[in-house]
């Protein structure tokens, strides 16, 4: 993850996963051959899932051994240990504000304006099918976590609890309308910033990045805050290990083992089935219906897309083969250029699939029971996030933060558990994104109709895989 490609010619920059934000004009279709590396690299990286996992691994034994040879250990030992892994989840917090505000006035401003005609339907038909899936793929994970998967969690003893509101109440529904579009108005936008009032927050941002001039001078600084907090953002993924290590080792000295094994193993199949019933049936009957081909086998063709996304854990890095696979199955290139960087930008089914199951994750590992108008709210902020969010590794990360602070559900030591697995699940993840940019771009071609003109476009073959290019270009 936080691969970086540069086209020499076209000096456009492609990142990492997470969330990804990508040009949508002359997208280079050759694949770049990078350098290999030895195996023991990963772990050399600083912030890396090796260096995360074996930290994670660590803090376990140790916690093992010492609770298997001391009857207790010392709470002020605890809570010593607990200040590094605190401090940086702390400096992890504070960079959800300026990263959800700068990052959705940027999304919002880069699609505002798509050009008329043919570009417009393609735009119409794009953006319409990433909105529509990632709705389907949100309010499925939250109907499923809600009625199934959280009665199979339970409350971790020792878990940190001193945070947890005691009078959390049942909400009645006119109540959950009514708190739904009072937080969409924020009567003070000051105080909505500082009072960290996110949904106020997000809608406010959305509007501006509409609003705002394409030269506007606000929009230059917006973009200068938005590499401050990723540059702020890497600096503290890179210091994941010391984080994870320091809050999974005081919890192992009051944690039940058995019952956080119990409730990863949920969180897992959880996360994972939900992406499974995606891809395989929700996608696939909405492809089946409108195409009038049989889904599974161009999820079988496509399948070089998907398997390189699984591999790289990037879809942006991925976006090369992306492309040419796509284009192997027939879909214009016109089709083809906007539909799979755009996806790259707004379409993370995968990922939405995910907030829910981790903030219900978090929540029933405290005693925490999710209502109605929770669900509600981690339903809209799931959305805009999954639209909005920042082209940084790992940003999922901050953004399941987000979302659990909005619905009041404590950050306690159980997120240490979420950040060891996440190299893992967003391998998955990934791939489900790509495998969502493959289906919409031959979905959008169906429904519009566009075809190549002979006169404009030509072939040529590019590593064995049939890629469309500009007759006038040189060979």
């Amino acid at each position: 993850m936080g691969k970086e490609i540069e086209n020499a010619e076209t000096r456009e920059t492609w990142r990492s996963d997470s969330s990804r934000t990508v040009a949508v004009e002359d997208v280079p279709v050759t694949s770049v051959v990078e350098p290999k590396k030895p195996w023991w690299h990963p772990i050399k990286e600083p912030g890396s899932a090796a260096q995360i996992v074996i930290s994670a691994v660590i803090a376990i034994a140790i916690g093992l051994v010492v609770t298997s040879t001391v009857d207790s250990v010392p709470v002020a030992c605890s809570t010593i240990l607990e200040i590094p892994g605190t401090t940086w989840l702390r400096a992890l917090r504070a960079t959800v504000l300026p990263l959800i505000i700068t990052s959705l006035i940027l999304a919002v401003q880069s699609l505002r304006d798509l050009g008329t005609g043919n570009g417009a339907r393609i735009a119409k038909w794009t953006l319409g099918y990433y909105l529509i899936t990632t709705i389907i793929a949100i309010v499925f994970s939250v109907v499923t976590v809600a009625v199934g998967w959280s009665r199979l969690m339970v409350p971790v003893e020792g878990e940190d609890r001193e945070q947890i509101d005691p009078e959390r109440e049942e909400v009645a529904p006119h109540d959950v309308v009514v708190d739904l579009f009072e937080s969409l108005i924020p009567q003070n936008i000051v105080s909505a910033l500082a009072e960290d009032t996110l949904l106020s927050v997000m809608v406010v941002s959305i509007i501006v990045g509409y609003l705002l001039k394409p030269a506007s001078p606000i929009l230059r600084v917006v973009k200068e805050i938005e590499e401050m907090v990723i540059k702020i953002i890497i600096f503290l993924i890179k210091l994941a290990p010391i984080g994870v290590f320091f809050l999974i080792l005081p919890n192992m000295f009051r944690l039940d083992i058995s019952e956080i094994g119990q409730n990863l193993g949920v969180l897992i199949g959880a996360a994972l089935s939900g992406m499974f019933i995606h891809v395989f049936v929700t996608l696939s009957i909405i492809f089946a219906v409108l195409v009038k081909e049989n889904p599974y086998t161009f999820f079988i063709r496509i399948s070089p897309a998907w398997m390189t996304a699984w591999g790289s854990a990037s879809s942006a890095a991925t976006l090369p083969v992306t492309m040419r696979t796509t284009l192997a199955q027939g879909v214009p290139m016109v089709v083809t250029k906007f539909a799979v960087p755009v996806g790259c930008l707004v379409n993370m089914d995968g990922t939405a699939i995910y907030f829910p199951v981790v903030v219900t994750f978090m929540a029933a590992t405290q005693s925490i029971t999710i209502g109605p108008a929770q669900y509600v709210i981690i339903t809209l902020l799931s959305t805009l996030a999954t639209i909005g969010a920042s082209p940084i590794p790992s940003s999922s990360l901050v953004l399941t933060v987000m979302i659990c602070e909005a619905v009041n559900v404590p950050i306690t030591g159980m997120y240490a558990v979420v950040v060891a697995i996440d190299w893992f699940l967003d391998r998955f993840r990934t791939a489900v994104n790509v495998s969502g940019d493959c289906y919409a771009a031959k979905v959008v071609a169906k429904m519009t109709g566009i075809k190549d003109s002979d006169d404009e476009y030509d072939e040529e073959i590019v590593e064995g895989v049939p890629v469309r290019r500009d007759s006038n270009e040189q060979a």
